[in-house]
């Protein structure tokens, strides 16, 4: 049994350490009470030891893939029969590089994209027109592999295999064969062949160049070879012969079209000639081309006179219009005429010395007098250019007219002349653009015919063979010490990938990096799960050693976190039920009185009592009966182990206990019991999840203590729990984790936490 320590006549004193409340809290430190610190707070870096320790978590499971993976890989590649892979090689260029210089100048349009061509070149290798062919040639319906007279082995994949077909045969679904649909032209055999060869054959082209791998799988390394080699051969062949008879086609109709082309040449030459004699055709033409230029002239010159006449008929028009009304001078023509704008400025000028002579001598002055006849002279000579300008300007309209008319005449004649002579030679004109239609017609098929002659004459193909396929030396699926190597290596890869599946789909919280980081609170400590003891508690000889020296580590961390005189009232809860809030209560209880503490520990949990059964206590009366007003705080109050010890329990279920825990009788009982004698109240309350009195009693209350059962309590509900206390407000908030495994986590916690060494000093006791 571990030593307990006598009872302190006085409090106990706590320890000076000092942790600040949770961000957002509303705890205060007490009057007379040292300025808090910030508490050292490690770096939360993941390491890879860290990832180490999930892989130790589930290293059973993990054991377990990694062995039933390996050893499925290994039969599986041990079992399946060697597959041999051969490669040739081809150039594909496009048309283009093989046509002769000038030719298909139109065709090359169509060449601008080239990727759908080449794409059509890879369907024409995988198609099954080149691939019966092929087959034909192989004689592949002698041949074992294909023909279905070869050893089948069994495998792991054919037995599974074989299961389906006869579970798909049982349920009446037809198990025909995955291949396609065989062509009208092709027997069911034929149709097999051809689709069974297809789905060895593969074509990988590269992107960066022009050349296409061409690759044939078999069990049979010479014919692998020999297939690859024989379906290019045939694709080479094939597009040759394809081109060449393209060509003699396109030969064949240029020869028809030729000799057709070349009658209508003679017969159309032929009638031009004899209309020439006939017409005198040359002479039409010299005079078709002189009256045509004259033409051309006499328009040219009758557009710049119409011009010309319409700006003067439009400023003698203005003229007109303002005479008698406005001065001649408004008109900008007239009023930048050169002697106009001279007499106005000789005008002005003796005006302007008129206004200075009058100013300085008077009217009567010789000087002024000699200036008023100067100005009237000035006035006539203005007045008579004006007419004169004016004059001017309709002259140059009726010479405009005039010279419009004129040449309007002369164009109606050049006109008249021009298309009697186009009559003259229209029939000319017809049979010459006929004659040379048929010339140039006829040129361009018979070049393009001597174009394609020199490229069918050629043989050039745009299809070569880069390389042909060798024999390969060794199977493509992995074999012997790859097999080994390639199993183990799959194994280990799902037995990690198992583990961390298996982690991340598990958001219990399991360890104290869980509290801090998801739940964001301060952590108060862990506790040990105790093996066949349902409700172990500190008074009992059977606990190990771990689990006493857990609960003093908790009281170390509540005594820093409550840190001044007076009573602390603390209330314990969980998220949910059977996560030991009630046994962490006795013991958090037990263990402050053990540090000489005087505690009371009370059951508020009236729906689903159970503190009075670790510490074997009655309860035939407790809380709810002095709530109710049926019995009194001494009366309810008893002894326990620990002298230093006493509890109320829960008494018989009321029929209200929410209501009971809200009412003022509460809040009295707990005012007086903090006035009392005690160092420490402690307060089990049911679980937040389940009914809200932990709810009611966390405002009134120093601090709230939740429990989270190890591996037990999902994250999401342990965060809803705390959402639903901390709207409360309540002064302060710690987690413990209880129920730890240390022998299942044994790699973390050693690592972290030192749990190696918990024996070291229970041994030493011994």
């Amino acid at each position: 049994m571990l030593d307990k320590p006598p009872a302190a006549p006085g409090r106990a004193a706590p320890d000076t350490a000092v942790v600040p409340a949770k961000s957002g809290s509303t705890a205060q430190p007490p009057s007379g009470s040292p300025p808090p610190h910030q508490p050292y707070a490690p770096e939360n870096e993941t390491h890879l030891l860290d990832r180490i320790a999930v892989l130790y978590r589930y290293r059973r499971i993990a054991l377990s893939v990694f062995v039933l993976a390996s050893a499925a890989m290994m039969i599986q590649g041990f079992t399946t029969v060697p597959m041999y892979q051969a490669k040739a090689t081809i150039e594909i260029k496009d048309e283009r590089s093989t046509a002769v210089p000038g030719m298909n100048e139109v065709a090359n349009q169509y060449y601008e994209d080239p990727e759908p061509y080449y794409n059509t070149q890879y369907k024409i290798l995988k198609g099954r027109d080149l691939a019966r062919k092929v087959v034909k040639k192989l004689h592949l319906d002698q041949v074992a592999e294909f023909n279905g007279t070869g050893p089948q082995p069994t495998t792991p994949v054919t037995v599974v295999t074989g299961l389906k077909d006869r579970v798909v045969g049982l349920i009446g679904q037809s198990s025909t064969s995955e291949h396609e649909a065989p062509r009208f032209d092709e027997t069911s055999d034929e149709s097999a062949l051809v689709s069974a060869f297809l789905g060895r054959v593969e074509v990988l082209p590269d992107r960066r160049s022009r050349l296409v791998d061409v690759l044939f799988t078999s069990r049979d390394a010479p014919f692998a070879a020999k297939a690859s080699n024989a379906l290019v051969d045939e694709y080479v062949d094939q597009n040759l012969q394809l081109r060449v008879q393209t060509i003699q086609n396109m030969l064949d109709w240029l020869g028809t079209q030729v000799t057709t082309q070349a009658q209508k040449v003679t017969e159309s030459e032929r009638q031009l000639a004899e209309y020439r004699d006939k017409k005198d055709a040359m002479s039409l033409d010299d005079k078709n081309n002189i009256v045509a230029s004259r033409l051309n002239h006499l328009n040219d010159e009758l557009t710049r006179t119409k011009t010309d006449r319409i700006q003067k008929e439009s400023l003698y028009n203005q003229l007109k219009t303002m005479q008698g009304s406005t001065a001649p001078d408004a008109i900008p023509a007239i009023a930048q005429n050169a002697q106009v704008q001279a007499a106005k400025l000789k005008l002005d000028s003796l005006r302007a010395e008129r206004l200075r002579l009058t100013e300085k001598y008077g009217d009567k002055h010789p000087q002024v007098r000699a200036n008023i006849d100067a100005l009237q002279e000035a006035q006539a000579a203005y007045a008579g250019e004006l007419q004169r300008a004016m004059l001017s300007v309709e002259n140059d309209y009726r010479t405009a007219s005039l010279t419009e008319r004129t040449l309007s005449a002369n164009l109606q004649a050049a006109k008249a002349e021009v298309q009697d002579l186009g009559r003259k030679s229209v029939d000319y004109n017809v049979m010459e653009r006929e004659a040379k239609s048929n010339r140039s017609v006829y040129e361009s098929l018979l070049q393009q015919q001597n174009q394609y002659l020199v490229q069918r004459n050629s043989n050039n193909n745009n299809v070569r063979i880069v390389e042909h396929a060798e024999i390969p030396k060794g199977p493509v699926s992995p074999a012997g010490r790859r097999t080994w190597l390639m199993s183990l290596a799959v194994g280990l890869v799902l037995a990690i990938a198992v583990a961390f599946g298996l982690d991340y789909m598990n958001d219990t919280i399991k360890t104290p990096e869980d509290v801090t980081k998801r739940l964001k609170l301060p952590f108060l400590g862990l506790v040990p799960s105790v093996r066949g003891d349902k409700h172990p508690v500190l008074a009992s000889s059977h606990v190990p050693h771990d689990f006493g020296e857990a609960f003093r580590s908790l009281r170390t961390s509540l005594m820093a976190r409550y840190p001044g005189d007076g009573t602390k009232l603390m209330i314990v809860t969980s998220a949910q039920p059977l996560e030991g809030k009630t046994t962490t209560a006795a013991n958090i209880a037990m263990a402050l009185a053990y540090g000489g503490s005087r505690v009371l520990l009370v059951d508020a949990d009236m729906r689903r009592p159970g503190l009075h059964r670790p510490l074997r206590l009655t309860n035939e009366r407790g809380l709810s009966q002095v709530l109710i007003g049926q019995a009194r705080v001494r009366d309810v109050i008893q002894r326990t182990v620990d002298p230093n010890l006493l509890a109320i329990t829960a008494g018989r279920t009321p029929p209200n206990p929410s209501e009971l825990l809200s009412s003022e009788r509460m809040k009295t009982l707990l005012t007086n019991l903090s006035h009392g004698p005690f160092d420490w109240i402690v307060i089990d309350t049911p679980p937040v999840l389940a009914v809200t009195d932990a709810v009611i009693l966390a405002p009134v209350v120093n601090g709230v203590t939740f429990v989270v059962g190890a591996e037990m309590t999902r994250r999401r509900l342990a965060e809803r729990a705390l959402e639903t206390i901390l709207q409360t407000h309540p002064r302060f908030t710690a987690v413990v984790l209880n129920k730890v495994d240390f022998a299942r986590n044994k790699y973390y916690y050693s690592r972290y936490y030192g749990h190696q060494y918990k024996n070291y000093y229970a041994e030493a006791a011994v």
